[in-house]
This record gives structure tokens, C-alpha cells and sequence, in this order.
């Protein structure tokens, strides 16, 4: 019987790796994109490891319903914890992590832009025509760095899931959380928004605006806001750990 126990759990494993990585990209949940092979591979080994401690297992005769006369070991009742999570993955994958996470951890630093052999902050020209596309990163490092003041008087697109601000600075904030690896190194980029109701909590959202102007733009002091012009809820995106530039909705 221990046997047969460990061949289940080996194959219920595999499978439910399988499932999140081979068959859907619901692993794009819990890690980033460049580690679905490992998973496969983790995944296919650990099915044929259960198949292989299985069929041994019914050849020794020590299938579930086998019995010797003497007693057998059993697997530890702490290892069918296992069987938690795992059936999770098989039948109900749990969503990403969302607003209760980013309420609760503070925000991160955008990624550092090139720079200059003066060490200013150096940025490529916007494209022409409004709305600009533009991750949150981006635009946080334009309103703070670029002394060029790129954003004055240009719309921008972003989108991101709604996360209350419970700062008591007014506003809702528009949020992308953004992983190194897996979803337990998870960071939040914000955006703080300004003249539209906000929508319910990790709804996720495409907003146009403009930045909203308060403080030096280009420079520390700037405000990291957008003043709302239209909102439209839009689907998850499937890489939800990605800060990326909005797409038109629709």
C-alpha cells in the first residue's frame, strides 16, 4: 500500500504540473513565462516516476486492496497533504495574487532608465498621437526623471487591476504586480488615479489620461497621478506578472 500511495501522489503531481504548463498557461499565474519548460519537464518526470513506483508496486503485489498478513508501512498522514494543493491545480486553479496582495506591500522602485555620460536620465521620444500605449514603470520614471517633460500635455493608456488607496490621500490606484521568478517575489507598480469613481477592487481596468499635474514634472518631486479621462474594464491578460502597455479595449 505504501507504494501504491507514493505512485499516486508521484502521478497526481505530474499530472496537475502538466495541466498548468503543457495543456493551458495557467502557470503564468504563479511564475514567469521563460520557466514553462522546467515545469514541463518537472511535470513529465514526476508522472512517469508515479507510472514506474505503480507498476512496481503491483508487481510486488502491494496494490490498494493487497494484503499479506503482516503489517505495512504506510505512507506519513502528513504527506496526503500533498493532495491539497495538488487536486487545486487539477480541478480549480486559484487565481493570480491581486489587491489584498498590493495593499499590503510597498510599492517598487521602476527599473533604473539609460543614462547619459552626465547620468541623466536619458528616454527615447514618445511615438506620435495620443493615447500613448505605456506600462506604469515607464510612466513613473517620465513624470520623476525626464527633464524633458515628455508627458506635458500628452495622453497615455494604461492598464492595470484596481487597487483601493487606503493612504488617505484620495484616489484609487491603478496597479500591475511584477515578479523575478515566481509569484512569492511578487512587487506592485502603482499608479495613483484621479477623477473617476474607482471601480470594484482587482477589476482590471485600460484608463486614458494625462498626468495630473502636481509637483516638478521631470524631476523627484512630481506627482506619480493620472487624471482619468475615459475607463474601460478589460479581461485578465493571461501573463498577469508583466508590465506591459495597454492594448485598445475591445
Amino acid at each position: 500500500m505504501r507504494r501504491f500511495g507514493q505512485g499516486l501522489l508521484l502521478m497526481l503531481a505530474g499530472g496537475a504540473v502538466l495541466r498548468i504548463s503543457l495543456l493551458s498557461e495557467l502557470y503564468l499565474r504563479y511564475v514567469k513565462e521563460g520557466l514553462r519548460l522546467p515545469l514541463v519537464v518537472s511535470g513529465a518526470v514526476l508522472l512517469l516516476l508515479g507510472v514506474c513506483e505503480t507498476v512496481r508496486a503491483a508487481s510486488h503485489g502491494d496494490g490498494p486492496g493487497a494484503d499479506h498478513g503482516h503489517d505495512h508501512s504506510h505512507l506519513p498522514r502528513s504527506a496526503w497533504l500533498l493532495l491539497l494543493p495538488v487536486l487545486l491545480l487539477l480541478l480549480h486553479a486559484p487565481p493570480p495574487l491581486g489587491a489584498f496582495t498590493a495593499a499590503r506591500e510597498s510599492a517598487k522602485a521602476p527599473a533604473s532608465a539609460p543614462r547619459t555620460p552626465d547620468r541623466q536620465v536619458k528616454f527615447a521620444p514618445l511615438p506620435a498621437g495620443d493615447p500613448v500605449p505605456m506600462p506604469l514603470s515607464e510612466f513613473t520614471l517620465r513624470a520623476q526623471h525626464d527633464r524633458r517633460q515628455s508627458l506635458r500635455g500628452r495622453t497615455v493608456r494604461m492598464t492595470g487591476f484596481v487597487t483601493p488607496d487606503r493612504s488617505g490621500a484620495g484616489g484609487w490606484r491603478l496597479t500591475r504586480l511584477v515578479i523575478s521568478c515566481c509569484a512569492a517575489d511578487s512587487q506592485s507598480v502603482t499608479v495613483r488615479m484621479r477623477g473617476a469613481a474607482a471601480p470594484p477592487a482587482d477589476t482590471w481596468v485600460t484608463v486614458t489620461g494625462r498626468w495630473s499635474a502636481a509637483g516638478t514634472l521631470g524631476t523627484p518631486s512630481a506627482a506619480n497621478e493620472l487624471r482619468v479621462e475615459s475607463l474601460a474594464e478589460v479581461e485578465r491578460p493571461a501573463s498577469p506578472y508583466t508590465d506591459t502597455v495597454a492594448r485598445p479595449p475591445g
